[in-house]
């Protein structure tokens, strides 16, 4: 094996599975020992293309190693096939080693994992780095901005939801990007811009971010602790645009009042609130029900007249409504499950898919879930669940929501309901 580690990752991939199997570090030194030509041997990456992976949560490791070996959501010419050699408890133990360093290279007291004298990428100081090409000036300032408080304006989340102040995840299936090279973080930046690599949350936002983000956020990782206390930065308010006529969508949407309110802000709590909500997720919801893939007594009756345009156009005007959120406090349980899921009983995490905040991802189909109502959002995870509702996509919902006990349904509709 030449060169195992490649690439071994940073950025949120974040709906696969925490690894199943215990890593042994002393094992997985001597299954790792090819990988000093790119990470060091207390993984630190010998230049800036290459990741630092020491102290990265093992999860984390094992579940890109998956990925390249599966060859779906990430590929790599080295590590593709590199990885498809590797057993999962080959994958644990390597895991397990790298994450047994500090994050600076530095092994933990009385372990023998510590790099010797005369290893050639030892400590971060022997480190020679290759210079970064900014087309202009980066601001480490304006970097930090985005990281903390993101810029809704523009449909970026704030990365500190997912990754932790200063880059220090809490998250085990979410990477560390503390002590990570400034240059592979925009490199993985700019290839989940350009889809090459391939996340759902991840790829809608850096999809909005400029090459001149990119790089703010690369000067800030130079050194996180050097910048201070930074505001979130003024924007302009962007003004939506949609697919479907609004006004003529408002005229056709009158017969939704009874049950889904004028303004699309339900009444009664069975209902869904469709205001704010994705068109697009709106067309195939209503779509669905047109055709049958999701069945409703009710609203096969009520969209069975409808035209296409019709549909677009109702769409697009509850979609430029706003939403006023449902009354409901928040959960530990549900919060966990929301943002964590469950790696022993198999359960993804919410936020993969309908992000931090609850809003969803519109490029990726996803709905909104922040501020609907919990009773409404148990009626359909229960759906889901014993399959009365078969209409996502690839069965998604449907094999997440069989994994999840009536208190974990309650428990993180109730959170989803609580999110602003």
């Amino acid at each position: 094996m030449k060169k195992v580690f490649f690439s071994i990752i940073i950025g949120l991939s974040m709906l696969a599975h925490a690894n199943a199997f215990e890593g042994d570090a002393k094992a997985g030194k001597t299954k790792a020992a090819t990988c000093a030509g790119c990470h060091g041997t207390n993984g630190i990456g010998i230049m800036g293309s290459y990741p630092n992976i020491a102290g990265q949560h093992a999860d984390y490791i094992v579940k890109q190693l998956k990925a390249f070996k599966a060859g779906t959501d990430r590929s790599d010419p080295v590590m593709s096939p590199m990885a498809a050699a590797l057993s999962e408890q080959d994958m644990a133990d390597v895991a397990a080693y790298f994450a047994s360093f500090g994050r600076d290279g530095s092994a933990p007291a009385g372990a023998e994992t510590a790099a010797t004298d005369n290893d050639a990428a030892a400590t971060p100081a022997q480190v020679k780095r290759a210079p970064a090409k900014a087309a202009y000036v980066a601001n480490a300032a304006s970097g930090k901005a985005l990281y903390e408080h993101g810029d809704t304006t523009r449909g970026i989340t704030a990365c500190i939801d997912c990754h932790g102040k200063e880059g220090n995840s809490q998250v085990l299936i979410n990477p560390n990007l503390s002590a990570q090279h400034p240059e592979y973080i925009e490199k993985q930046l700019k290839a989940f811009k350009a889809e090459t690599r391939h996340n759902a949350s991840m790829n809608q936002i850096s999809g909005n971010l400029s090459d001149e983000d990119i790089a703010n956020l690369g000067a800030y990782f130079k050194d996180p602790a050097a910048v201070g206390e930074v505001k979130a930065s003024a924007a302009k308010v962007v003004v939506k645009s949609f697919t479907g006529d609004v006004a003529e969508g408002k005229i056709k949407a009158a017969t939704c009042a009874a049950c889904h309110g004028a303004d699309g802000n339900a009444l009664v709590a069975m209902y869904p609130s469709l205001a704010g909500q994705s068109e697009a997720y709106l067309v195939k919801q209503i779509t669905d029900f047109k055709t049958g893939t999701r069945q409703d007594p009710v609203m096969a009756g009520m969209v069975a007249a409808l035209s296409a345009d019709d549909i677009q156009n109702i769409s697009a005007y509850f979609a430029s409504q706003t939403l006023n959120p449902a009354i409901a406090e928040s959960n530990e349980r549900g919060k966990s499950l929301y943002l964590s899921g469950n790696a022993k009983t198999g359960i993804t995490a919410c936020v993969a898919c309908h992000s931090i905040s609850g809003k969803g991802m519109d490029k990726a189909g996803f709905p909104a879930v922040a501020g609907q109502s919990a009773t409404y959002l148990k009626s359909q995870l229960e759906k889901f669940r014993t399959k009365a509702r078969t209409n996502d996509t690839n069965s998604m919902m449907q094999n997440i929501a069989l994994k999840l006990t009536k208190k974990d349904i309650e428990a993180v509709a109730n959170y989803m309901a609580s999110l602003k």
